[in-house]
């Protein structure tokens, strides 16, 4: 799996000049687990997002202001996961300096807060109060241990989470070698959150989450920790 995982990262830098091995794949495995997650808690939890935290804060500003389909204390909870959740990675980064060890114990521990969150909504579904804080601080946290540690790799055009700039470079730049990577990037996001909004609004938060568990776990195994990455 990772040698496919390789094959595929080197597409994505069709110059030849990939130094990071199979992570820039991983990465895009993970963007599509993104727009999975943020499905679900957009479409399910009083509509937060668990990874976009640029929504959230317009979201909070919202609900301060009136809105009555948006909550403050989902959008406060959201943020508030997110942050600590990113706190903890660049903790863990000071004491595990090798950025590919970091990334690969990072995702570990997402992807055990991923399936806390399925066993949620499992067991207590999406709609109850409890259930509902359970699912966003679960999600939110794993969504800021992955920020921060992609954010540590620094691999060029691939975040995760954030797409504002690579679609600014998609339209601004011109065509290159960084134009592979974006629309890799943009796809991800809109595919995931295609298929996680369509099994979420058919089936429910459970069997929307199960793929984002299945992608992180898979990220989480391949990611390695020799050789070209860092």
């Amino acid at each position: 799996m990772r040698q496919v995982l390789e094959r595929a990262a080197d597409r994505l830098f069709p110059d030849g000049t990939n130094e990071h091995g199979a992570l820039p794949a991983v990465l895009v495995v993970l963007t599509l687990a993104t727009g999975i997650v943020d499905a679900v808690s957009f479409l399910g939890l009083h509509h937060v997002f668990v990874a976009n935290m640029t929504g959230n804060v317009v979201f909070l500003g919202f609900a301060l202001a009136g809105d009555g389909d948006l909550s403050v204390r989902a959008s406060v909870l959201a943020l508030g996961a997110f942050a600590a959740g990113a706190w903890t990675a660049g903790r863990l980064g000071r004491r595990v300096p090798h950025r590919a060890r970091l990334f690969a114990a990072v995702t570990a521990v997402h992807a055990g807060l991923v399936a806390a969150a399925l066993a949620v909504a499992l067991t207590a579904g999406h709609r109850t109060p409890a259930a509902q804080t359970a699912l966003i601080a679960l999600l939110g946290c794993g969504m800021g241990l992955q920020n921060a540690a992609v954010r540590a790799l620094a691999v060029p055009d691939l975040t995760t989470t954030v797409l504002t700039r690579t679609l600014t470079g998609l339209a601004a730049d011109a065509p290159g070698p960084a134009t592979v990577r974006r629309l890799a990037s943009l796809t991800a996001m809109f595919t995931g959150a295609l298929c996680g909004g369509t099994l979420f609004l058919r089936e429910g938060a459970a069997p929307a989450l199960a793929p984002a568990l299945v992608l992180v776990l898979l990220a989480a195994g391949a990611v390695p920790v020799r050789g070209r990455g860092r």
